[in-house]
């Protein structure tokens, strides 16, 4: 039987603020783009704001109306990543399969580790204080037989918790749950299943895996066979998720993003660093395009599509603006407040198309390493495409260092995902 954990770092960006800056922890606090903008976005919050009513994604001004006693801390991601490192180092100390999920969570299989002799609890009680101890913060661990039981154990019991999901227990603690508890279950497909009267993941269960896929398509398989404690994915090591490596870039923008204007700049910015880091890690060519758009719920609608190989940033910013207005309408109540650009799928040389044959393609290519060159010597705004001034804030955007992130995960998962609309 495998012993497979789920570490949550517990409210960890304002952990992190709080823990370098002692004359906050006593007050409410919030993590946020810039301090300044009435309509910036809540990242994140300490359990004093959280008691308090604030949520992740709330706006700034509606937070403070909670709270007029908030202390309110911009974000700082390079931190935030040193802090992550450390920790994850702690988790691979015990075995190699550490599996990250965003900053702050990951999986670690423990089945081979024989501390304690190989007592599951004991080890991940050991990984809690440690954690504690040497690094300063706090963590909730879930244990259980796959991942998708750790990730929710790790869910049931916050702050600094452990809860253990096991093949006797999980009927008794994971059925009961409303089915949007599970993992891959959003919005939109937890609507479709209540229609069907599927509101627990008990119900989920116990529901037809045939009706499932005929409604869902394999998705309907694969919930079904995660509620039924079925996941038999395998918690990868670094070197194996390096095989499977996209280039990506995210951000959450300091206001809602609300014409096609915003997200078309945006998508620019984004695609000018993807492509920037993509060159200078040595892959050449790249066919496969993802978009991750972030609503005001923080929820992501995740978007792929094949594309014919380049290695210019225009590229990637059309391909992912096409998935933009395929895929997203506005004025249906949904607020953008961010987006991501990663691509995948490298390889060495290209097809030929009639660009590559009238030359197009290495003009494109030639001006864009001009550009390129003329921002390394004199800074990144020396140059900038006329849309980026529209908004006085986006040309001062540091997307390479403030808003890098490993979005390959989520070009895995993304046939898995779902449109809000």
């Amino acid at each position: 039987m495998r012993k497979i954990l789920h570490s949550d770092l517990n409210n960890f960006y304002a952990s992190v603020e709080c823990l370098l800056n002692p004359d906050i922890r006593d007050f409410p606090v919030v993590v946020c783009g810039r301090v300044e903008d009435r309509h910036g976005i809540v990242l994140a919050k300490n359990m004093i704001a959280k008691k308090a009513g604030i949520k992740t994604g709330m706006v700034l001004y509606e937070a403070r109306g909670l709270c007029p006693n908030l202390k309110c801390v911009e974000a700082h991601h390079d931190i935030y990543a040193k802090y992550s490192k450390a920790v994850k180092d702690i988790y691979r100390e015990y075995t190699d399969r550490v599996e990250s999920f965003g900053i702050d969570e990951a999986w670690i299989d423990i089945t081979n580790c024989h501390k304690h002799g190989g007592d599951a609890y004991k080890i991940a009680d050991e990984i809690r204080n440690r954690v504690k101890t040497e690094i300063g913060l706090t963590v909730s661990i879930g244990i259980s037989f796959n991942k998708v039981f750790a990730k929710l154990g790790s869910d049931l019991k916050k702050p600094d918790a452990i809860t253990e999901i096991s093949v006797e227990n999980y009927k008794d603690l994971v059925w009961p749950l409303p089915v949007e508890d599970l993992l891959f279950v959003g919005r939109k497909t937890k609507k479709k299943l209540n229609s069907m009267n599927v509101k627990t993941i008990g119900d989920l269960a116990k529901f037809s895996k045939q009706r499932l896929m005929f409604k869902f398509g394999k998705v309907g398989a694969m919930l079904h066979e995660y509620a039924n404690g079925q996941d038999s994915e395998i918690v990868h090591t670094k070197e194996e998720l390096d095989d499977i490596k996209s280039v990506g870039n995210s951000l959450t923008f300091y206001r809602d993003i609300t014409t096609d204007q915003d997200v078309k700049a945006l998508l620019i910015l984004l695609s000018e660093s993807v492509c920037k880091r993509m060159l200078s890690y040595g892959y050449k060519y790249a066919n496969t395009v993802c978009l991750v758009i972030m609503t005001s719920e923080l929820s992501h609608i995740i978007r792929t599509k094949k594309i014919n190989a380049t290695n210019l940033a225009e590229d990637f910013a059309n391909e992912a603006y096409k998935l933009f207005k395929k895929y997203f309408k506005w004025g249906m109540g949904y607020v953008v407040r961010g987006l991501g650009v990663s691509v995948c799928g490298f390889v060495n040389q290209k097809q030929m198309c009639f660009d590559d044959l009238n030359e197009k393609a290495d003009k494109k290519k030639n001006l864009q390493d001009a550009v390129e060159n003329l921002r390394n010597r004199f800074g990144r705004n020396i140059i900038n495409r006329a849309i980026i001034y529209t908004d006085k804030r986006m040309k001062n955007l540091n997307i390479v260092a403030d808003h890098t992130e490993n979005i390959g995960r989520q070009l895995k998962q993304s046939e898995n995902s779902e449109s809000a609309f």
